[in-house]
């Protein structure tokens, strides 16, 4: 009848939960910076293997240091031994979702490579594309898991670092290379130039 009247605990909890209760709406994502991590065992395929990302990807603005790949023994039978690392992010920014786009590229660059040196190593380099946006990193991979997502043609994707706090904190499947944090220095360069990129003047995430 219209005299009743909801008991005032029924009211509270309504107008606690109205703002709640109305149906989010599909929004567009913000830009995000494109990087691959790139290992190989000679240092002038480092250089070759960028100027087939820059071909597929656009000019890179950072690249890294050619540093020690000493955390396992996992590609040495592929690859050889010792091996090493280094990385680029791209200028262009992406949509999060054009890393499927990215992770096939970098494999037919990779396949490339591999008939390219006949011969030699079943695999010169290895190439693996992901992307930092202002919280995370996320990489791409081609085998599923527990903790990684479907994106679509065989592609996943897994957050493998997240920033807080001025820090990038690995997971508990983080790989113990980017765990350790030597990687710290050009990813956190990757997403200042992200930041500069988007306009954004002040620390947003923490």
């Amino acid at each position: 009848m219209g005299g009743e009247v909801a008991p005032a605990g029924e009211l509270t909890s309504q107008a606690r939960t109205g703002e709640n209760a109305r149906m989010a709406k599909a929004g567009k994502p913000a830009p995000v910076k494109l990087i691959c991590g790139m290992i190989a065992g000679r240092g002038e395929l480092f250089d070759e293997a960028l100027r087939s990302l820059t071909e597929a990807f656009g000019p890179a603005d950072i690249v890294s240091d050619v540093m020690d790949f000493d955390f396992t023994h996992y590609y040495d039978r592929q690859m050889g031994n010792p091996l090493y690392r280094r990385f680029a992010a791209f200028e262009r920014l992406i949509e999060p979702d054009a890393l499927t786009a990215a992770k096939l590229a970098a494999n037919a660059i990779e396949e490339r490579f591999s008939i390219q040196a006949a011969g030699s190593v079943p695999r010169p380099v290895n190439l693996d594309p992901g992307y930092v946006d202002q919280s995370k990193l996320v990489l791409a991979s081609m085998k599923d898991f527990s903790h990684r997502v479907y994106l679509s043609q065989g592609v996943y994707a897994e957050v493998t670092l997240m920033y807080h706090k001025g820090d990038w904190t690995p997971l508990g499947w983080t790989f113990p290379d980017y765990a350790s944090g030597r990687y710290g220095p050009f990813l956190t360069a990757a997403r200042q130039a992200l930041r500069r990129q988007l306009g954004k003047d002040k620390e947003a995430v923490r």
